[in-house]
């Protein structure tokens, strides 16, 4: 079991760390400014499952070995940015196709498209590596019970954390294009708006160091 002071230490940093808008967070923004806050939402779930992959690579034993190593960091880091970038993009040349799209439901394709863009978004994040990798195993301490345990209960309260705090940013940003569906003119600055903020979030995390 984890004591309860590196249970509470966790917890503080865990919500400042995670509070402070990174690329999970403005991807969901960027999600919900361009296509609403059903998409931003599925977004959400999608980083939320893809940020379970550096917590079992931490759990496993993996996790330092990522954090440790400089070029596999970077190869990491420079896949999620060309991919952030692309949606981008893509966002931004169909940004005429929003005013249809408001109009009617998304289909399950689009579903399931939304939650594999999040995953990958959320797997390749490099503060959710760093902090899993460098952070969450100073918490655990091998006296109070097996590690592996530990760090699984710690991460899923990161988790939780990281839930709460992106719905609560994707659900605030579709709430203010909610306004600016009322124009279809609008509506297509919006989009743009939103493909650039992704765009920009994949340059900073291309430019970003490895803390």
């Amino acid at each position: 079991m984890v004591p309860v002071s590196n249970l509470v230490a966790c917890i503080v940093a865990a919500f400042v760390i995670i509070v402070i808008p990174g690329p999970n967070v403005l991807f969901a923004i960027g999600r919900a400014l361009a296509h609403g806050r059903r998409q931003a939402l599925l977004s959400v779930l999608g980083a939320t499952l893809g940020s379970t992959v550096p917590l079992v690579a931490v759990v496993l034993g993996l996790g330092a070995v990522l954090a440790a190593s400089a070029l596999l960091f970077t190869a990491v880091k420079i896949a999620g940015a060309a991919y952030l970038m692309y949606l981008g993009v893509m966002a931004i040349r169909h940004r005429k196709q929003l005013v249809g799209a408001l109009e009617s439901a998304p289909g399950e394709s689009d579903t399931g498209r939304m939650v594999r863009q999040g995953f990958v978004v959320g797997a390749t994040n490099p503060k959710t590596i760093v902090f899993f990798g460098a952070v969450l195993p100073q918490f655990a301490t091998p006296e109070t019970g097996a590690l592996p345990v530990q760090l699984l209960l710690l991460g899923a309260i990161c988790l939780t954390i990281q839930v709460i705090s992106d719905t609560s940013w994707a659900l605030l940003a579709g709430t203010a294009r909610s306004w600016f569906a009322r124009s279809p003119r609008r509506l297509e600055a919006v989009g743009s708006a939103g493909g650039v903020m992704i765009i920009g979030v994949g340059a900073s995390v291309a430019l970003s160091g490895n803390a």
